[in-house]
């Protein structure tokens, strides 16, 4: 008789002994007829499988506690699952759902149990460095003994994933308020970018056309001024804009399903920004475009540019020293303690933190009133370069 077989019935008979204490207030086993002959008497079948079981093996699966028990898988059944987690998913998560199957049946080789599972949590932890990798490795692990629970209904495989692959708790790190600091040369320096490569096309050489130039520019500049979300951005129309300049102040009306929390409200556009936005204008109106900025093609290209940070020596990683549409946001919520930017109004503007600050007359803004308390941070900070005049 196969392990598995033998194993089967010995739980059977435990759960029937369970069932039968005369201190029980529960009824017979449901499954009482499957381990009893007729008069009462044992099964053959539960007799040889306590043949088979080793003493310490009964023991383990009678004690109660998850830390003894021991159970078996087979590489068929691991190979199985994998095959059907790899369908329809892409390159990169397919190599990651592979390496976990190949790291699962190396440290535990058909054994479930306190031991393996460590070693394989332990491995894992070791072997990778992120909470991302970890969460990916650990949660193929429990999810196939969760299968395992359905295909040999025992919980305990289920049991004993939750338990012990649980992942580790996160100590969150006090880090430095300079780890990424972005500075006004910086997005000068993103914009001289791509101005630069509008005028090599001038010149012959290159392939970034006026509309794309003035486009990241722009994009460029109304992120670094407003401090909207790389998200956000990519949602905003052109009808938007064209109602924005209507208003005396212009200012931006969000929609909620523009936003990350979902939150309505205004941007008001900073008076060097105008000029751009109305030859952005011009354009997208000749084009019946119904979006305002090439998003993915502005961060892509801010990628493959690795323009330098003016502090990037302050970033451990060094290849993360380089300009990204992520920048933009940071740089306006770094601006504003430099130029004592009202935090009510900064917090309403960025829709961050607007749950803890009191910012209650804030809830039904006036335009105008989020413009003017605005501006007076802003009315100083100027980041065009001279030569992006030439867009305009």
């Amino acid at each position: 008789m196969s392990f598995f077989r033998a194993e089967q019935a010995a739980k059977l008979s435990i759960s029937r002994e369970k069932w039968a204490r005369p201190d029980s207030n529960r009824g017979p086993s449901p499954r009482q007829g499957d381990v009893q002959m007729e008069g009462g008497e044992q099964s053959e079948v539960v007799k040889e499988s306590y043949k088979n079981l080793s003493e310490s093996e009964h023991k383990k699966q009678s004690s109660g506690s998850l830390m003894d028990v021991e159970l078996r898988y087979t590489k068929e059944e691991l190979d199985a699952y994998t095959e059907k987690r790899l369908t329809g998913i892409s390159k990169k998560t397919k190599w990651w759902i592979e390496k976990a199957s190949e790291t699962f049946w190396e440290q535990t080789k058909g054994v479930v149990s306190f031991e393996t599972l460590s070693k394989f949590k332990e491995f894992t932890l070791n072997n990778w460095d992120s909470r991302d990798a970890w969460s990916k490795v650990l949660n193929f692990g429990k999810s196939f003994l969760g299968e395992l629970s359905k295909l040999r209904m025992d919980t305990r495989y289920r049991d004993l994933g939750e338990l012990f692959l649980e992942m580790p708790k996160s100590i969150k790190e006090r880090k430095r308020t300079t780890d990424r600091a972005i500075t006004e040369n910086d997005v000068k320096n993103a914009v001289r970018y791509f101005v630069n490569k509008w005028k090599t096309v001038k010149k012959g050489r290159g392939k970034l056309d006026y509309a794309t130039a003035l486009s990241h520019v722009t994009q460029i500049l109304f992120g670094a001024y407003t401090g909207q979300r790389p998200e956000t951005i990519s949602k905003l129309r052109v009808e938007q804009f064209e109602e924005a300049l209507k208003i005396n102040p212009p200012t931006l009306l969000v929609e909620a399903n523009q936003d990350k929390i979902r939150m309505e409200h205004y941007v008001p556009l900073h008076p060097d920004l105008i000029p751009f936005l109305k030859e952005l204008l011009k354009i997208r109106k000749k084009q019946g475009r119904k979006l305002m900025f090439e998003h993915e093609s502005c961060g892509q290209q801010l990628k493959r540019a690795m323009i330098p940070l003016e502090k990037g020596e302050l970033i451990k990683d060094k290849n993360k020293r380089h300009f990204v549409l992520g920048d933009l946001r940071k740089f306006a919520e770094q601006m504003a303690d430099k130029i004592k930017w009202d935090t009510s109004n900064k917090n309403y503007i960025l829709t961050h933190n607007v749950s803890s600050v009191d910012w209650q007359h804030y809830k039904h803004p006036l335009p105008e009133f989020v413009y003017q308390i605005y501006m007076e941070s802003w009315k100083d900070v100027h980041l065009i370069p001279k030569e992006a005049y030439e867009l305009v």
